[in-house]
């Protein structure tokens, strides 16, 4: 519409009206900002004035009176109707390390329903995807990224219902108009509370069930900021208060359609709407009038020219840069709820915003002001009652535990395992740790695979050790379960996609065509020891490979035998204690060389 041509063409057009559709686009502050929107004022003057309606489903009243000013409709009828999807439930949980298995889990409890699941990269989309069909969910992807013919095949599948659920980026859903889908997860948390509205409300819409569930974590948010930098401050300011928004809304124990409404400027006047995960999860209430007080006194101190988060920093009395610089802490409201915590804090003030005592000068970056309902509760304090904040801890380290029994769900099992796996390796003249390593053992006796598919899913556990010892093991598992009437854990069997990175595929195929390990080594730009940790990792998931070439060609037979044998005979595959038993004679690369030798031979 903005080329030339085509403003000449619609002047010789009869129009009657302007549509003017997705009319949030038309403001920086709604969740799909597009300069170009900026341009339809002027283009309609020029085309010829004629009546304009704008249309939208997701507006807050800033993002109104923006459509509004642009469109040069101040004066213009507004129809309004309830933001208010009565029957869609929300909840928000924490995103841990978990969150595939969790999510599989929830489809296979609602198996049969339409759904949507939102990623934010569009290499997540594929991976999530591909997790999902891999433990028998159809699921196809759709993002901007891929070529129109598959976008549209896929869409397609969904409507028809020849898939159930479709992994997707923000692109998909715009026009979309299925009236069965029964929920909608957010795999990663919204870029603004717009956005998150618009995306939810694709759930239900025949005014059925609809289930939207966001998986939150603090370290998103900060990911989303970064990927901000490089843009003009102005925009980068409002990404950061739409996100503000959105981390409220994660984080309160408040009604989450309480929240919701007022954020788009409409009043929720029930405590409870008993479809949400805090209505239904009651948190107990807490006296805050005092913090309220003392919030509104700060406020007021600092003359409304702060965000909430440097309000919180001058109420508990931390001397950050800004502060010092402001003189700030010479100030009588310095440190007046240095007993607080910043969570009851934020909660304090995200709930008075809530009630009307505070408001969040939004088109002022989230300066906070005081209104006259916060005026007058200075005046006469009374009771003001919140709910603490929900606590999200990320769950980004991997807790060490020492490997043996103890690290099994069932230790009479891991027990049992273990006398089978000596029983084997005697009468097979192996070390046991060749069968089966202690840490697949403990994955058995934790999770009870009863099928070669199974078990062939346990780290350390190839298709090759599967079929050579597997079926004795299975065995044991499978009397075991039913001897002790076991509920195997479901939660905990998700197959996981074949992770095998680039380099790992690369190394096999340079292997393959015979290449040295050394010219290997230096095409990948890595040291001779770090090839080794590559071609370890890959023997010991499972996986033969043949280094003979190589291992000939640099150490006489003598050396080789005397290496394998002592594998052979050692109860450890420890690489300090061969060396210590074999002596100087034998150099690391060697005993390596030829411990992956002896692994993949007898134990793949």
């Amino acid at each position: 519409m903005t080329k030339e041509e085509n403003i000449e063409f619609l002047k010789t057009v009869p129009i009657s009206f302007y549509a003017v559709d997705e009319a949030h686009c038309i403001s920086e502050w709604g969740h799909d900002f597009r300069p170009e929107y900026r341009r339809i004022r002027p283009i309609i003057n020029e085309i010829g004035s004629r009546p304009v309606i704008a249309l939208t489903a997701t507006a807050t009243p800033k993002v109104q009176h923006d459509i509004q000013k642009n469109l040069g409709m101040q004066n213009a009828e507004v129809f309004k109707s309830s933001f208010n999807r009565t029957n869609l439930y929300y909840e928000v949980r924490p995103k841990t390390k978990n969150i595939d298995k969790d999510i599989i889990k929830y489809i296979k409890n609602n198996e049969g329903k339409s759904g949507i699941i939102y990623c934010l990269s569009r290499k997540k989309v594929e991976e999530l995807a591909e997790m999902l069909r891999v433990n028998e969910i159809n699921a196809l992807a759709y993002h901007a990224g891929m070529d129109s013919v598959t976008r549209s095949e896929n869409q397609d599948a969904f409507l028809l219902e020849k898939v159930d659920v479709i992994v997707a980026t923000i692109a998909f859903g715009m026009g979309i108009d299925k009236p069965d889908v029964r929920f909608v997860i957010h795999y990663d948390i919204p870029k603004s509370l717009e956005g998150y509205y618009q995306e939810t409300g694709r759930a239900g819409r025949d005014g059925g069930e609809g289930q939207c569930i966001t998986f939150y974590a603090n370290k998103d948010l900060q990911k989303l900021e970064k990927f901000m930098q490089g843009k003009p401050i102005a925009e980068q300011e409002i990404g950061k208060q739409l996100l503000i928004e959105t981390a409220s809304y994660a984080e309160s124990s408040v009604c989450r359609r309480k929240t919701l409404l007022h954020y788009f400027g409409e009043e929720y006047k029930h405590d409870s709407c008993a479809n949400c995960d805090n209505c239904l999860n009651h948190k107990n209430q807490v006296e805050a009038k005092d913090e309220l007080c003392a919030v509104i006194e700060t406020i007021i101190a600092l003359k409304v020219k702060f965000k909430a988060d440097h309000v919180i920093d001058v109420m508990i009395g931390k001397k950050t840069n800004n502060i010092k610089s402001y003189r700030q802490d010479e100030l009588e409201v310095f440190g007046c709820a240095e007993n607080s915590d910043e969570r009851k804090l934020n909660a304090v003030i995200r709930q008075a915003i809530i009630a009307g005592y505070i408001d969040r000068d939004i088109e002022n970056y989230g300066l906070l002001k005081v209104t006259c309902s916060g005026q007058n509760f200075l005046k006469g304090p009374k009771s003001f009652k919140i709910v603490e904040d929900n606590e999200f801890n990320d769950d980004d380290e991997e807790v060490i535990v020492k490997s043996g029994g103890a690290c099994a769900v069932d230790p009479t099992l891991f027990s049992i395992l273990k006398d089978l796996r000596k029983k084997i390796a005697k009468k097979l003249e192996l070390p046991p740790y060749v069968i089966f390593q202690d840490p697949s053992l403990e994955a058995m006796a934790t999770t009870y695979p009863i099928s070669m598919e199974e078990l062939q899913n346990i780290t350390g556990v190839g298709a090759g050790k599967a079929k050579r010892y597997g079926e004795e093991f299975l065995k044991v598992i499978k009397t075991h379960v039913e001897e002790n009437e076991i509920e195997r854990p479901e939660d905990l069997r998700v197959r996981s996609v074949a992770n095998k990175s680039k380099m790992k595929i690369s190394i096999i195929q340079g292997i393959d065509r015979k290449i040295a390990l050394d010219e290997l080594a230096a095409s990948k730009g890595l040291e001779f020891g770090e090839i080794l940790d590559e071609i370890e990792a890959i023997v010991y998931s499972g996986t033969k490979i043949n280094i003979d070439y190589f291992i000939e060609e640099i150490m006489d037979e003598d050396h080789q035998y005397d290496i394998f044998e002592y594998f052979k005979e050692s109860e450890s595959d420890d690489i300090e204690e061969a060396i210590s038993e074999l002596g100087r004679d034998y150099t690391e690369e060697e005993i390596r060389l030829v411990r992956i030798k002896f692994m993949s031979e007898l134990a793949n």
